[in-house]
């Protein structure tokens, strides 16, 4: 593989040592980056490390410090704190199995391939791939990387596996902070079908390559825009939401009685895009979810 492995080691299941490499499933995405610049001379701006009352420092002079109360830092040598770095380990021990579902959507990270080492360890691998696939369940373990030690699921993916890296418990908030206003209400039968209709109509297999970033694509062509008409000030023209007549109370069952009506279903994707598309290379084992 052309890619470079952020893993190599053996996955541990009991007695069963699995030799893997590990590799992102994501790679950085079309993003723009900007740098600020000094217009009088076109110049871009460098940050100097600046002490208060003092001016600038030698970086050398620079510790890390923890601050335990307000202006109080306890600081430490960057020796103190290789020393109680997690020691990076070749092996990831599954020590727990848990339904998909039973794992909220919040501690979802970020997802990695799995594939065999060599051929000597397909047969192992492949049993652990399909005793998953045919529980429904999830793997959990601990891997260590680079001093850190980070909580990790493994579920089947097509041939291979998947590793996706989880937040700790108290990495994430809890929604009940956020959802404790709204009230229990049950909703109107009709209005219910309605808004049921809307989602029926507008369902299809999903296909990230139906979807792009439309900003990414927008700042793109003013960039094009303004190095051919050499730096001058460019102003795209932005469609202003038409007047809103009359009173700004809607009703709601009107307005979804005729979305049902206007709205017109959504694109199916043919067989043989559907066939293709997925980069996986298959279904995962149990309930399919979108990867935070």
């Amino acid at each position: 593989m052309a890619a470079r492995a952020y893993w190599q080691g053996q996955i541990r299941l009991a007695l069963v040592s699995i030799p893997v490499e590990v590799y992102a499933a994501t790679k950085s995405g079309a993003s723009i980056s900007f740098r600020q610049i000094h217009e009088p001379s076109g110049k871009p701006i460098n940050y100097e490390k600046v002490v208060q009352g003092i001016g600038p420092i030698d970086r050398d002079d620079i510790v890390k410090g923890y601050e335990i109360s307000k202006g109080n830092y306890v600081l430490l040598e960057d020796e103190e704190i290789e020393a109680v770095k997690i020691e990076s380990r070749k092996t990831l021990e599954l020590v727990q199995f848990v339904d998909a579902h039973e794992i909220d959507v919040f501690y979802f990270e970020k997802p990695y391939y799995v594939v065999p080492q060599d051929e000597l360890a397909h047969e192992a691998f492949i049993v652990l791939r399909e005793a998953l696939r045919q529980k429904k369940k999830v793997a959990l373990g601990q891997l260590s990387v680079r001093g850190r030690e980070t909580l990790v699921s493994l579920k089947p993916c097509g041939k291979g596996l998947v590793l996706e890296t989880l937040r700790y418990e108290d990495e994430v908030r809890k929604a009940q902070t956020y959802f404790k206003d709204i009230p229990d209400d049950k909703p109107d039968k009709e209005m219910l079908e309605l808004a049921g209709t809307l989602i029926d109509k507008k369902s299809a297999p999903f296909d990230a390559g139906e979807f792009e970033d439309r900003y990414v694509d927008a700042i793109r062509k003013l960039i094009d825009k303004k190095a051919k008409a050499k730096g001058k000030t460019i102003l795209e023209d932005v469609e202003e939401p038409a007047p809103s007549g009359g009173s700004n109370v809607i009703d709601l069952m009107s307005a979804l009685k005729k979305s049902v009506k206007e709205e017109k279903p959504a694109k199916k994707r043919s067989s043989k895009k559907s066939s293709s598309s997925g980069k996986s290379g298959g279904k995962s084992g149990g309930k399919t979810r979108k990867s935070a």
